[in-house]
């Protein structure tokens, strides 16, 4: 039994796969769901007892394999079943038919009913709502016993009250502390008892002030036994509170007051309790702010600033078992500040107000232009790459072209050739591919436009891809001359030859040592697997101008990362199509998952709304405490390499620079040889330049106005590109910002870029 609320665990009862337990796996991974998948009702009764999940899902729908209520009733007769909420997946009803009754699915021992529905983003509001409403409950449940076990077996006394100061639990210790049974003292007010007249006149006055305010009071106060005689307790009450924000119960632990172990409270002087003549044990309370939005019993735990004890231990121990909801760090930061500026001057407690109006909002990452407003270059670049362009103006559609390769049989595709059999003039340029300065453009015009599928098997030999694959270099090859096919030649930019240069840029990184330290081999491959198909199909627009057009595509992928979307999922779909060029067919279903959630995530890491985001992440958790820990170790004379590497190496950091890395290589162009530069921006400003004058032909937004073949300066668009998005990125991926002293920490030293 867990009394922690860990990542929810998920059991997938399917005899077989299909759309629809795809669509609660992948609901599962986005949710952060440990999920399993069980085949029959042995396998999966054998699978829950080993793991005790907290939902289970069984596929209700006619099958010849198994029952469903039969596998439900196998698993609620285990112990562990108690507090597992059971779905059963049924089908859809027809619109003609009298949906059926519930209560068969409700004595087999179901918990709710799903129709079947193989959107993943259905499936994962399904389990979402699920873990909010009914997993958390069972977790408050499963911890009552444990509770109250420890309440009676602590050494604390215990006193639980209604919110109208009803008594309404005393544990074992506050009946030998205080001399009464509990059946003398459940179900009667305080004030039904008499008070000690060692307090002083207006201490009762003042807990209850502060306690109705929804704020804990912590001091010392007597209390008088059964016996008449009183006694120094130390007590700190604690407000639980309730939906609504309302309070609905008192929690009041109480030991005895040892005078040589006193403690000094720190107070301000609009709480004191007494005059400064009042005796000193009144001026050691003390109270604080409790969350009014908080649905539970989060103001368990002591937050005061005293030495850490074996009491302040306990009742942080208290305060992990009752505190059962997930908060999010933004809220965790957000409720820090609120009490900070409790105890704050006027001053301080304005600006906090200011940071949290800040925080509050969604566009965290997106800075503010400021002094750039004026230049139109910045202005255009932001708005065609930064959003998702304006609603549809104009009756008019851009209909997405279909993929190339879907009208291409496999006879139009070239027969690959073995790596050992390139030209010798490819194979000479080829050689030149470990270097920074390694020309796309002479392969580009050596392979006569298919650079991707020469550089991709020289690469790809390199880091070992076909034997991670387990795959063989003819299927490989055919892959890469399919991925190459659905690149649109006729783009001036976004082609098999900016893929080919990405590709290039990922490699180089790899090799370098702070990168080849910090990801694994999976790593690696999803890192040059998403670099060759991250603009697989790209029409030559950019998302904005796909939303404002109302293209299929936008309308697929709701007007958000439309493009990076479908590069990922084309790549997927055109794979798995034909046997021949399937990479992945020989891996194994975990590890093919994990592979595949990679590469999605690199891709869609390319769309530019979140350019910020990712870069500020990056240095806030990677460039920033790596120069803290190198600055601590030198001030030490020491060296924390391991303290780097384990922090370089955690899930989350590898996923930050996998994302960067990507990032970096998708715009290296500014810092490649300067002939290349130039090249690549007058490619890119031919798009933009076919992308204003469409849009002008079918009267859609000119996202771009700036882009005018006419009018426009392509090197001041470059600069514009260059300050805004490019320069903090490549020092942060270059470790200039945070860590001067460490020259190339991530990539190279880009002199003269």
């Amino acid at each position: 039994m867990r009394l922690t609320q860990e990542p929810t665990q998920v059991l997938l009862v399917f005899a077989k796969d299909d759309g629809q337990s795809d669509a609660l796996w992948w609901a599962c991974e986005r949710a952060g769901f440990r999920c399993n998948v069980a085949r029959t009702p042995e396998s999966a009764v054998e699978c829950f007892l080993d793991k005790h999940h907290e939902i289970v899902v069984i596929d209700g729908r006619p099958s010849r394999y198994f029952e469903a209520e039969a596998v439900c009733r196998l698993i609620r007769a285990t112990k562990p079943s108690e507090h597992t909420v059971i779905l059963a997946v049924v089908p859809q009803i027809p619109s003609d038919q009298e949906e059926p009754s519930v209560l068969p699915l409700l004595c087999s021992g179901f918990s709710r009913r799903f129709m079947e529905n193989t959107s993943v983003s259905a499936c994962y509001n399904e389990l979402i709502q699920i873990e909010h409403i009914e997993v958390r409950s069972q977790f408050k449940l499963r911890a009552c016993n444990s509770v109250f076990t420890a309440l009676e077996h602590c050494q604390e006394a215990v006193e639980i009250t209604s919110e109208d100061h009803v008594i309404q639990y005393v544990n074992p210790a506050f009946e030998r502390m205080m001399g009464f049974h509990k059946g003398e003292l459940i179900g009667k007010e305080l004030t039904e008892f008499s008070k000690s007249d060692k307090n002083c006149a207006d201490l009762l006055e003042s807990i209850n002030t502060c306690i109705k305010k929804g704020k804990e009071w912590q001091g010392i106060y007597y209390a008088r036994r059964k016996s008449g005689d009183s006694i120094q307790q130390h007590v700190k009450i604690t407000p639980v509170i309730g939906q609504g924000g309302k309070i609905r119960h008192f929690v009041a632990i109480k030991r005895p007051h040892c005078d040589s172990n006193r403690q000094v409270h720190k107070i301000s002087r609009d709480e004191r309790c007494c005059g400064e003549n009042a005796q000193s044990d009144c001026n050691s309370l003390r109270h604080k702010d409790r969350r009014k939005e908080s649905v539970d019993v989060r103001s368990i735990s002591s937050r005061s600033s005293d030495a850490p004890s074996l009491q302040t231990r306990r009742y942080s121990s208290m305060a992990r078992i009752h505190s059962m909801t997930i908060e999010a760090p933004i809220t965790k930061v957000i409720n820090i500040i609120n009490a900070a500026q409790e105890s704050s001057p006027v001053t301080v407690a304005e600006a906090l107000d200011r940071v949290l109006e800040i925080l509050r909002t969604t566009e965290l990452y997106s800075p503010q232009l400021g002094s750039k407003e004026d230049d139109p270059h910045t202005n255009d670049l932001v708005g065609g790459l930064m959003s998702d362009g304006l609603r549809r103006l104009s009756g008019n559609e851009y209909v997405f072209s279909k993929s190339s390769f879907q009208n291409m049989s496999q006879s139009q595709l070239a027969v690959p050739v073995p790596l050992t059999d390139v030209p010798a003039s490819i194979a000479e340029i080829l050689n030149k591919e470990e270097d920074w300065d390694f020309s796309i453009l002479e392969l580009e015009a050596a392979t006569h436009k298919r650079p991707l599928t020469y550089l991709g098997l020289k690469i790809f030999a390199n880091f070992g891809v076909c034997e991670f694959l387990n795959c063989s270099e003819s299927m490989l090859r055919s892959w890469l001359q399919m991925i190459e096919a659905n690149y649109h030649a006729s783009n001036s930019y976004h082609n098999s030859t900016h893929a080919a240069d990405v590709l290039h840029a990922t490699a180089y990184f790899l090799r370098k040592d702070k990168v080849k330290g910090s990801l694994d081999q999976l790593d690696e491959i999803a890192s040059l697997l998403a670099a060759t198909v991250h603009d697989v199909d790209h029409p030559g627009r950019t998302n904005s101008f796909l939303c404002n057009a109302g293209s299929e595509l936008a309308i697929l992928y709701n007007d958000t990362a439309v493009l990076e979307s479908h590069h990922a999922a084309l790549a997927f779909q055109l794979t798995v199509r034909d046997n021949k060029c399937n990479i992945f067919k020989n891996m194994e279903r975990t590890q093919f998952r994990t592979l595949r959630q990679a590469i999605i995530d690199m891709v869609l890491a390319t769309e530019m709304t979140r350019h910020f985001e990712h870069v500020n992440k990056f240095v806030n958790s990677i460039n920033k405490p790596m120069a803290a820990i190198e600055e601590s170790s030198s001030n030490s004379d020491g060296s924390d390499c391991e303290g780097q590497a384990s922090m370089r190496n955690s899930p989350e950091n590898r996923l930050l620079i996998k994302r960067m890395m990507i990032k970096c290589a998708d715009v290296a162009n500014p810092c490649r040889p300067l002939e290349l530069c130039i090249e690549w921006a007058g490619r890119i400003s031919e798009e933009y330049f076919a992308q204003t004058d469409e849009e002008k032909r079918q009267g859609l937004p000119v996202v771009m106005p700036v882009f005018d073949r006419n009018t426009c300066s392509i090197p001041k668009s470059q600069i514009s590109f260059i300050d805004y998005f490019i320069t903090d990125m490549f020092h942060a991926w270059d470790g200039k910002n945070t860590h001067k002293s460490s020259h190339a920490v991530w990539g190279q030293s880009w002199a003269g870029g």
